[in-house]
């Protein structure tokens, strides 16, 4: 089975997805490893603020809060 892959910006509120790639810059990308998000980690999207940026995520029993340009660089399936 293929798995369909799609940004977590696009995770819907109380969704989880397990993460498949970071796509972004060097130093962006070592921080969000150093977080956790580490291919096949669940990550669940648990709240999104007024003006939808940025968005709590809960990863490895942590809660995070991404903005929507990095959540849109890092690629989720379910």
């Amino acid at each position: 089975m293929d798995k369909k892959c799609f940004a977590l910006s696009e995770l819907e509120i109380n969704n989880t997805a397990k993460i498949d790639s970071i796509n972004t810059s060097n130093n962006i990308k070592r921080r969000l490893l150093d977080l956790g998000l580490v291919s096949n980690t669940p990550i669940t999207a648990i709240f999104r603020s007024p003006f939808s940026d940025p968005t709590a995520y809960r990863v490895r029993n942590t809660v995070i809060a991404l903005r929507k340009e990095d959540a849109n660089s890092i690629f989720v399936y379910r």
